[in-house]
């Protein structure tokens, strides 16, 4: 094949390719001759039916295959003959084809982006700082406050008074929306905490001064972000009946409580809550030093990022701004900036993110780190057990989609390659409370 180099400007490159006419014919013939040993029709004996027959009835089929075959193995050649990394599929347009029997050459243009030269970063030059944390009594105590308010049981109110403040009023209730009735505004028995948390803004506190056997009629307006959009922003009304007035009675922290939630003591909780705390500081630890890593290794990202992958990027992250853009969820640090300013900023962390995941791809390849079957078998089965009933489907579904299992891969990869870097890596671990390892400052650009 003849091949004349039309582009090259940065990452890309194009191509003219030019195929000739002969070995066009030569493969189209084989290829029909290999379809005739195999056919049968009346009259003939197998394998026997005269090329032109088989011509004529599979032609057009075989011209198809044969240019669609020849351009991707002149792709293929082109690509590893001069070295050449594709970033993204190369788009090909064809110029001129040839006809069965026509002595035309097969032209057709090849544009592509490359991957970038990416040196190796020197890995144990990097310094970072691992922050380590340790659950303290305060931490402990508190989670199992927190299981005891969870045991919290209630007790009647025999006086008859109005309710206030810490007080649990029992009561039915009808919400409506303009004098209709919703799905879900409607319950009975419900235990409602006055000063507590778990209900509409407004809601609670509304009963204050309600006695057992009275009835009142509140308005409250749904949060603008609340779950059911149907729901969100609009003004209710709810018809209450109050049915008992109660008062809640702390559990106490002692081997009863242990035994009520499945333990033999108290120690075995305070063992199991220690242990679940520090599996949470582990992960924050994690979370802190790879970011601090990512930030680290973004600054030797000096190679330019092909504009493909990062319009890729950009477009899925744009699409999430834009839903939460509509749906006023809008992160804090992003309020108030008009959509020039907001394209900017995350066009840049689009950047960012392409330049990053080529330079860990190319550290993991150069390093031979790789994912392995039963690497990819254990993500598929944790995907799947997200599925109740339909783990299996799950499964077969990754199996036979590759590009999907590429989604599991591509996070397993990932931190296989940071775990790589940080045993290179200067790491030194520090100290620190609690609240220092959960405040994470704000991600760089």
């Amino acid at each position: 094949m003849q091949v004349t180099e039309t582009l090259n400007e940065g990452l890309k490159r194009g191509f003219t390719v030019v195929v000739p006419a002969d070995e066009l014919e030569s493969k189209r013939s084989a290829r029909l001759a290999e379809l005739g040993k195999g056919m049968s029709l009346k009259g003939f004996r197998p394998g026997k039916v005269p090329l032109a027959i088989v011509k004529q009835r599979y032609g057009t089929a075989v011209t198809g295959e044969v240019l669609e075959q020849t351009v991707n193995d002149a792709t293929r050649d082109l690509l590893t003959e001069r070295g050449l990394r594709q970033a993204s599929q190369p788009k090909v347009e064809l110029v001129r084809g040839a006809e069965p029997g026509a002595p035309t050459d097969l032209e057709f243009t090849l544009e592509l982006e490359l991957l970038p030269e990416i040196a190796q970063p020197d890995l144990s030059q990097l310094s970072l700082t691992r922050l380590k944390a340790e659950p303290d009594q305060k931490t402990i105590d508190k989670a199992l406050a927190d299981i005891a308010k969870r045991q919290r049981s209630f007790e009647t109110i025999e006086e008859a008074r109005p309710a206030t403040t810490g007080d649990v009023l029992t009561v039915d209730f009808v919400g409506k929306i303009d004098g209709v009735p919703f799905d879900g505004g409607t319950a009975q028995d419900v235990n409602v905490e006055l000063g507590g948390e778990g209900f509409i803004p407004g809601f609670a506190e509304q009963l204050e001064g309600l006695s057992a056997g009275e009835s009142r009629v509140i308005t409250v307006s749904f949060p603008a972000d609340y779950q059911a959009a149907e729901l969100a922003g609009k003004e209710a009304t709810f018809e209450i009946d109050a049915k008992a007035l109660k008062r809640l009675i702390d559990a106490a922290i002692d081997d009863d409580l242990a035994k009520k939630i499945g333990f033999e003591g108290l120690e075995q909780v305070r063992e199991a809550l220690s242990g679940q705390v520090r599996q949470e500081y582990e992960q924050l630890s994690r979370m802190r030093i790879k970011r601090e890593l990512l930030d680290a290794l973004s600054e030797q990202t000096s190679f330019d990022a092909p504009e493909g992958m990062v319009e890729g990027e950009f477009a899925s992250i744009w699409s999430r701004v834009e839903q939460d853009l509509k749906a006023g969820k809008l992160d804090e640090e992003d309020q108030g900036k008009d959509e020039a300013t907001l394209r900017t900023d995350y066009r840049k962390i689009a950047e960012r993110r392409v330049k990053l995941g080529l330079l860990l791809a190319e550290i993991g390849r150069a390093n031979g780190v790789t994912v392995t079957s039963e690497e990819m078998v254990r993500a598929m089965r944790a995907e799947a057990s997200r599925y109740p009933g339909q783990e299996q489907q799950v499964i077969e579904f990754f199996r036979a989609n590759p590009q999907a299992a590429e989604t599991l891969r591509g996070p397993i990869f990932e931190n296989k390659v940071v775990d790589y870097v940080l045993e290179l890596a200067k790491v030194e671990d520090k100290t620190v409370t609690p609240e220092e390892l959960a405040d994470i400052p704000p991600a760089q650009l």
